[in-house]
């Protein structure tokens, strides 16, 4: 393993700088999530964290690191040996890809059934007991090993119980995760589970960039030497940690600022009490950490700044920063300690002129999805945009037949977790054994092996479960933007669905992407995405008019299908084409549409057509690029939540 890079030789990075060195004073906080785009050194410093994590007394010998003053009651490998070691707090990765076994640990199911012997493996959870777990791009997290992560930060302890054996053993961590927003949101329940949550920024003033770009160079040349000019300062902190920890159990939270704190968590709505501990406790380090042994106001702001943002109640569309004037307001009309029974401002929720609907997400008038007032309307064929309509009940999309893609709540798949629908022999190291199978499978065979008492199993013999559970699918919305679909009405109802599938998205771990195709080419407005703040973004100015360049819009989802399934080739797609069928831009813009259909066509695209054309007088143009499509037709007037489930079961 390499050197790693120093802690204090990272250029700004203030607040998230605090809120890791805040937890390495006080594990009990709750760990921190770290949201930010690529390459902020988000990665670095949590990495760096590890060389000043205070040394910890354990038990020789003891694989789960129990502490010798007070053993896990039910370690594996209890009961334990007199005697003390000294060794740091340990920081350990969680791998995206990891699997189940990994993370909780397992038994050695060949050893457990051919040889007799009971091993038990330990995993993740296991090694990061009394230390800090670091999952990068936590957010693509699978949602089994969340489940995991969530019943383990919950108890303290972790279990693995299948095939009748049971183990369990200690599991507290600091739990540190870091993120790209754009990448997709982190499910309510395991963000909660972050005491503190950041924004990693990288700077913008130059001098400060070129700081950052010369000591990474240094770093590159001479890692050695680099951590040897910044040892001092990282051993200065690393007391000052040790310090901190002993004073955090004398510093005084007085009434009036317990009160305070009281009144913002009441003021922002969070749900239940966990906010109203975890900023306590992150005051009280603040104040250790400071030198101090009495809470403050300021104290409180910081931590209601660092550990409130994420609790708050908002729709999927409202950013995920904290107003500072509103948190400004909640904290000056705090009541005294005298005072405690005066009701917070507003009903429960901080002072604003902006008193936004909070009866739903995605409606029109939302300032979080429709901007504020309405767009002009513009000529035709010109730049004119148009906010969506009232985004309408999520629809139930489901690609046809069983795919193999990331766990997720929408199409059936063959996964690691759901039902059991059958057996197979296993492909690499056997994690989920399906008994009778491997029964049936010997059974034939136990004359021939000389069998006395016992089954004799050999390893061919084995059988692991085949299981049956849902999957996440990619929605890419290939819409047309020209004049012929009289833009204003319907490229409102289509943003309007596009964003009920964003919020879908949102709970259904499934990604949607949108292509929009007018004038003389097609662009891809939103990136194939599970970020429903990214694709509000995206929709809220989409420029229509012009011609119908049918066949770019075709071409360009192929393109992007293509690149997707490079990316994730197990998840599978569906195609909703959204248009009149007019094609009128290109040099034989008929033929080469119909190609391009035929194209996605033969590479097997699940496809709709929604056919968007009105009046009287009707060419059919839709129905045609159906055909060629090999996809079902539906109109715009019956794109309801009953139909659209149907024909996405029937899509071939």
């Amino acid at each position: 393993m390499g050197v790693p890079y120093p802690f204090s030789a990272i250029v700004g990075m203030t607040e998230m700088r605090l809120a890791l060195l805040l937890n390495a004073v006080s594990p009990a906080i709750g760990g921190v999530l770290v949201r930010g785009e690529k390459g902020t050194a988000k990665s670095t410093m949590v990495r760096a964290l590890a060389g000043l994590l205070p040394q910890i007394d354990v038990t020789p010998g003891c694989r789960f690191s129990c502490d010798p003053l007070s053993p896990y009651a039910h370690c594996p490998d209890g009961p334990h040996s007199e005697g003390t070691q000294k060794r740091r707090a340990r920081l350990v990765e969680l791998p995206v890809g990891a699997t189940e076994d990994r993370l909780a640990g397992s038994l050695d199911l060949e050893r457990v059934l051919t040889a007799g012997q009971s091993v038990y493996e330990p995993g993740l959870l296991a090694q990061a007991h009394r230390g800090v777990l670091y999952v990068d791009e936590v957010n693509l997290l699978h949602d089994h090993l969340v489940d995991l992560l969530l019943d383990a930060a919950a108890m303290g302890e972790s279990y693995v119980e299948r095939d009748g054996i049971s183990v369990r053993h200690a599991a507290r961590f600091l739990l540190v995760g870091t993120m790209n927003p754009e990448e997709g949101e982190l499910r309510p329940q395991l963000l909660d589970r972050f005491g503190l949550t950041v924004d990693a920024k990288a700077p913008l003033e130059p001098a400060q960039r070129a700081q950052v770009v010369r000591r990474r160079l240094a770093y590159e040349a001479d890692p050695v030497a680099f951590a040897g000019d910044w040892a001092a300062a990282d051993e200065a902190l690393a007391i000052r940690i040790d310090l901190a920890k002993a004073r955090v159990s004398k510093v005084d939270l007085p009434d009036a600022e317990l009160n305070r704190i009281a009144h913002v968590c009441a003021a922002f709505g969070v749900d239940g009490m966990r906010a109203d501990i975890v900023v306590s406790r992150t005051a009280i380090a603040l104040a250790a950490w400071e030198g101090r042994d009495v809470v403050t106001a300021e104290d409180v702001r910081v931590a209601a700044r660092l550990a409130l943002p994420h609790r708050r109640r908002r729709n999927p569309f409202d950013p995920p920063d904290l107003d500072e004037s509103l948190l400004q307001q909640a904290l000056d009309s705090a009541p005294s300690a005298d005072d405690d029974d005066d009701p917070p401002p507003s009903g429960g929720r901080p002072p604003s002129s902006d008193d936004r609907d909070d009866s739903g997400a995605g409606t029109a008038s939302d300032p979080g999805v429709a901007g504020e007032g309405r767009q002009d309307e513009g000529p035709a064929g010109g730049e004119a945009t148009q906010e969506p309509a009232a985004a309408p009940k999520a629809r139930l999309f489901l690609v046809p037949g069983v795919g193999t893609g990331a766990t997720g709540r929408r199409s059936p798949a063959y996964t690691r977790t759901g039902r059991t629908v059958g057996s197979a022999s296993p492909s690499g190291r056997l994690s989920s054994l399906h008994l009778a199978a491997t029964v049936r499978a010997a059974a034939p065979h136990q004359n021939a092996r000389g069998r006395v008492e016992r089954l004799v199993l050999l390893k061919h013999d084995l059988r692991e479960q085949v299981r049956q559970g849902k999957e996440s699918n990619l929605v890419l919305f290939c819409v047309d933007a020209s004049g012929s679909m009289a833009a204003r009405q319907r490229m409102s109802a289509v943003k309007g669905a596009v964003l009920s599938l964003l919020l879908d998205a949102y709970q259904r771990r499934d990604k949607v992407g949108l292509i929009t195709f007018r004038g003389d080419s097609a662009s891809l407005a939103l990136p194939p995405t599970s970020s429903v703040e990214a694709g509000a973004a995206r929709l809220r100015h989409l420029p229509t008019g012009g011609r119908t360049p049918l066949s770019s819009g075709l071409l360009k989802a192929a393109e992007t299908l293509r690149v997707e399934r490079l990316r994730d080739p197990a998840r599978r797609a569906l195609l909703v084409v959204v248009t009149d069928g007019r094609a009128t831009s290109g040099t034989r813009p008929v033929a080469e549409a119909q190609a391009a259909a035929q194209t996605l066509a033969a590479q097997g695209v699940a496809a709709i057509v929604v056919d968007c054309e009105s009046g009287v007088v009707r060419l059919g143009l839709a129905a045609e690029l159906a055909a060629h499509l090999r996809a079902e037709l539906v109109s715009l007037d019956s794109l309801t939540a009953d139909t659209l489930s149907a024909l996405t079961r029937r899509a071939a």
